[in-house]
Order: structure tokens, then sequence, then C-alpha cells
């Protein structure tokens, strides 16, 4: 009876030994958050703050990493009419009731005017009236100008002006849809959703498009869903605008026992904790530990600022920006306020959402090794 008890014993010792050398895929909340210089002495080389609703007024003022942020133009709605640019090609029309016009052939009844180039003045030349100006006028105001000017001469005419664009009063999709080119602007009130429907529209397969719309010398982005959410932010396009549309390039990693260990861009503009984890498609259930999920983020050295002590065992953070380059955002997911808090909490660009491992991974591993040594030890 001893020996059988004594041989259990070894049994149970080697099936502990065995299940605290089997693989872990991840390291415990303590690995992970231990911090030892080479001579085995405590440092405090990263800063760790707890993910709660106290906490999170403090951490959303500090900087926010990433692609550069972009402003936007917001719609001002236009007159329908077309202004006349440079570059545009009128064709006028002048009719006269008079038997001895000078501006129509004998019989006729209309002179055309075919391909009138608006210069670079905005000047056009006219039979009888000389250089006009007529950029900055929509297509009614230069028929009553150019009516007006032909009273002397052609005192019953009457005048039509139609204008074909040119590259003044037209914008540009450079990519990102699937016709791009060079859109002719039919009046000053086309929509940028408007000049993407008629390139073909945006690709399904590119990821949380981004649009990018360079107006002079100034540049504006804007995600395409916040367009499609708001139509305020539906902006008017201008003549010579030029629209570039890509892919999101904003990214975080997860790995340990998350369920997916991969790099995962951003789906939309603004990516949660919660939706962070719902996208890495939650945590293994046997292994991690829900009440130990990490954030690991690197700010730059021009946004710390230090504090003095207890950064770790009592962190006294301040608005103005981290206490140390690395900080590590603790979030458990078992409590209400850490569920609420996670769905308050960016995820930025670069963040690493580590799951760690359960214990009760390793004490399971134990009683699996031992009882299967007991069964096997049973078969003998």
């Amino acid at each position: 009876m001893t020996a059988h008890i004594r041989r259990l014993g070894f049994l149970a010792l080697f099936a502990a030994m065995a299940a605290c050398n089997t693989p872990r895929g991840a390291g415990f909340r303590s690995e992970v958050l231990a911090a030892r210089s080479y001579s085995g002495e405590a440092v405090a080389s990263f800063a760790v703050l707890s993910v709660e609703s106290s906490s999170l007024p403090v951490i959303s003022a500090w900087p926010k990493l990433g692609s550069k942020s972009y402003e936007w133009i917001k719609r001002v709605d236009q007159p329908a009419s077309l202004l006349i640019a440079p570059g545009d090609v009128l064709n006028i029309s002048i009719w006269d009731a008079e038997a001895n016009s000078l501006l129509i052939a004998p019989g006729a009844r209309v002179a055309n005017l075919h391909d009138v180039e608006v210069g670079s003045d905005g000047r056009i030349f006219l039979p009888f009236v000389g250089n006009m100006k007529v950029s900055g006028m929509s297509t009614s105001t230069a028929r009553t100008q150019i009516q007006e000017m032909l009273l002397n001469t052609v005192p019953s005419a009457q005048v039509q002006v139609s204008v074909a664009p040119g590259r003044a009063n037209t914008a540009t999709l450079v990519s990102g849809v699937r016709t791009p080119g060079i859109f002719p602007l039919a009046d000053r009130n086309v929509s940028m959703l408007s000049l993407i429907g008629a390139g073909g529209g945006v690709s399904e397969t590119m990821q949380n498009p981004q649009v990018r719309l360079f107006r002079g010398a100034h540049a504006y982005g804007i995600g395409l869903d916040l367009l499609f959410t708001d139509p305020a932010l539906d902006t008017v396009v201008q003549g010579g605008d030029r629209i570039v549309i890509t892919e999101d390039d904003r990214y975080f990693l997860s790995l340990g026992a998350a369920a997916k260990e991969a790099i995962h861009p951003f789906p939309k503009a603004e990516v949660t904790a919660l939706d962070a984890m719902s996208i890495v498609g939650g945590v293994s259930d046997a292994r991690a530990n829900p009440q130990a999920i990490l954030i690991l983020r690197e700010y730059p050295t021009n946004a710390v600022r230090p504090v003095t002590a207890g950064v770790q065992k009592d962190p006294v953070f301040r608005p103005e920006g981290p206490p140390q380059n690395r900080i590590i955002f603790t979030i458990d997911l078992t409590k209400a306020d850490g569920l609420f808090s996670a769905g308050k909490f960016t995820i930025l660009t670069g963040d690493l959402v580590y799951v760690t491992e359960s214990p009760l991974g390793t004490a399971n591993a134990v009683v699996g090794v031992f009882s299967n040594l007991v069964l096997a030890r049973a078969r003998l």
C-alpha cells in the first residue's frame, strides 16, 4: 500500500513537472509586467495604468499617435449655375430679326460662334464688340452682358450661351475609384460623393477607404464612412480639386492567448478596445485570463511628462502626457466598469493587444497529465 502511494506521489510530481514544462502561447500577467535589470533589481522600464472610468479622462487627453490628422471642409451649398473660368469653351448663338444684319448672312436668322475659348485673362473676342471679360460670370450673366454690348450694332440681337468646362472647371479623381480620370463639373454644387459615384465608386475590397482632397496648396482628409453617415460633411467640389482615395494605413496587433494572432487593419474611423477584442475573435476560453488584457503602447519622447515617484505602484498620471515612453494599459473584462471603459478606450495605430495566460490553464494541464498517467498505470 505504501509503495502504491509512493508511486502515485512520483506520478503526481512527474505530472506537475510535465505541466510546468508544457509550452504556453502567452505569459502570465505577473510575467509580462515584471521589470528586471540584468542584475535582478526591479526597474521601472514602463508604466502601468488600469483602464477604468476614473482614468479614461486622463488617457483621452494624451497625444494621439498614428497617421497624420487632416482637417475637412463642411458642405456649403452653392448656386447651381457654373461660373465661367479661363480655359472654358463657349458656344454663342446670336439671333437678329433685321434684314441687313451685320452679323448674320442674308437669308439666315442666326449666327453661331463655335468653340470660343476663354483666354488666360478671362476674356473672349466678339465681332463688333472686341475683347470682353466673361470669367467669373454664370452663363446667364454672360448672355445678358453680351446682348447689352451688341445693342449699338445689333439692336434686336438675342443671345444664347452654352459652356463646355475647361480644366479650371474640372476635378480629378486620381485613384481609388473604378474609373479614375478628369471630370467636368456641371455646376458649382457637385458634391464629393457625386463625383466619386461618377468615377464608378470605390472598390468593395478596399479596407476603410480614406478620402484625401488636395485643393491648391492645402490637403484635407476624411474617412469615406463619415461622408456616408453625415450629409453635412459631403463637401462641394471646386474646379482644380484633386482627389485620392486610399486604404487606411492604421493597424494594431494581437498576440498571446487571443483567438487570433495577427496584424489587423482598422475597419473604421475609431476602434475601441472592445472593438479590438471582437476583431481578434475574442480570447481562448481554455487559456486566456480575461482579468488581464494588456494593451502595450509606445509614445514619442516629446510627448512624455515624467512624474517623480510611485509610477507603477501608485500611478499619478497627468493629462498633459504619459509619464514614460512605454505604457501598458490593463483591462479587466470580468467587471462592468472594465467592460464599459474598454468600450471608450481608443486603440491607436501600432498598439499591441496582448491576452495573458490564465494560471488555471496550467492547473488544468497538471490535472490532465496526472489523470492520463493514473489511467495508464491502471491499465498495466
